[in-house]
């Protein structure tokens, strides 16, 4: 699809944005008010021009990295490399990288850029340049850890807004009650639960407790690098295990395939690396009929339109958590923001993400910035 175009990246700007969320997010982690985001622009020769977003947060409670060690790796590791040589397919970009060990969110970003930019060039969509099918996607809402009461009404506004699944933060003594209460309220809601990695095998029968609540699964359960103990979980419970992040990479998908660790793999572009690494699980599941889904990180706009690109692909079985910019923000930094209409995502057709960064609010919002210049000589 990309044949006979090089582009040759000349310059690389780096924005660290301070975003407010609408309303405070919890999770067994711990809870966020303030959503810092790395906006990534690449030009090429030609002055076009391609946005990634990296999605760390500002500490490393979900992985290791921080907006901050992002920040340092793209400027000191990731860019040189990108400077190196003219890129044909995005896909080169897994290859090169690879000489940096993990720092995955701070990959996508880069890549995420360039897959923009090279779809641009290419006159198509950025769903059309991965092989995405569909025309819409489906989404669903997470819901942070909150008083039931709240939790209630906002279960109940996001069904009168269509969205086709929710999805309930849970942890140890915040997770049978909780489920219960939610399904006397609205016992046929598709539903899942995701525990970010609060429990271990202390914990079987209180997870087991839950498959008598007809959940779609249970995401991340047990450690975050684990896929051993999440076998001999999934052994033991009806409901599927979902994993997420166990899996950073194409091998993790593999061995947790081979080992029966899950029945499903939520997929998100930051925690694997890129979009090129997430099409390469994607394909892998597909193969092994195993459902995946399009996972979210209080993603601006940026960040969420790749997520809506890579949901398109044909075996993302259950709606994404790419919920609509006004769920976490009073504005987004993109034009249009993304919208939701009966529990679904129209794909836009624009080249691209499909969508424009609004370089007024990104300024607004921008709090350090870095111009990177490839070296002429």
């Amino acid at each position: 699809m990309f044949g006979g175009i090089y582009v040759q990246i000349n310059t690389v700007i780096l924005r660290y944005l301070e975003m407010e969320l609408k309303s405070p997010f919890t999770t067994s982690f711990g809870t966020m008010k303030r959503r810092p985001v790395l906006l990534v622009e690449v030009i090429d020769e030609h002055g076009v021009r391609g946005w990634g977003e990296g999605v760390a947060f500002a500490a490393p409670w979900y992985t290791e990295e921080t907006i901050e060690t992002m920040w340092h790796m793209l400027e000191a590791f990731l860019i040189p490399l990108l400077f190196q040589a003219p890129v044909h397919h995005p896909d080169e970009l897994l290859e090169r990288f690879s000489i940096v060990r993990r720092n995955y969110m701070a990959k996508a970003a880069l890549e995420g850029a360039v897959w923009d930019l090279f779809a641009k060039r290419h006159h198509i969509p950025l769903h059309v340049a991965l092989g995405g099918e569909k025309k819409e996607v489906e989404v669903g809402v997470s819901i942070g850890i909150q008083p039931i009461t709240d939790l209630l009404k906002r279960m109940e506004q996001a069904l009168i807004e269509g969205y086709r699944r929710v999805k309930i933060k849970i942890k140890p003594g915040w997770d049978i009650d909780v489920v219960r209460a939610v399904r006397h309220h609205f016992p046929h809601v598709p539903l899942m639960v995701d525990a970010n990695c609060a429990y271990s095998l202390r914990d079987i029968a209180r997870l087991q407790a839950l498959d008598d609540y007809e959940l779609l699964m249970i995401e991340q359960p047990l450690a975050v690098d684990d896929i051993v103990d999440h076998a001999k979980l999934q052994a033991k419970l009806k409901t599927p295990i979902c994993l997420d992040e166990s899996i950073c990479s194409y091998e993790d998908a593999k061995r947790a395939i081979e080992l029966k660790s899950c029945r499903v793999i939520n997929i998100k572009i930051g925690r694997v690396g890129g979009l090129t690494e997430a099409k390469r699980i994607h394909d892998l599941c597909q193969q092994h009929h195993l459902p995946v889904w399009c996972g979210g990180m209080l993603e601006g706009g940026v960040g969420r339109a790749h997520s809506i690109a890579l949901a398109t692909l044909p075996y993302f079985s259950f709606p994404s958590d790419t919920a609509a910019s006004a769920n976490y923000w009073e504005r987004d930094f993109i034009t249009p923001e993304v919208t939701v209409r009966d529990g679904r995502i129209f794909v836009r057709h624009e080249f691209g993400i499909g969508y424009e960064v609004d370089v007024t609010e990104v300024e607004k919002r921008t709090v350090r910035l870095k111009i990177c210049k490839r070296s002429r000589g």
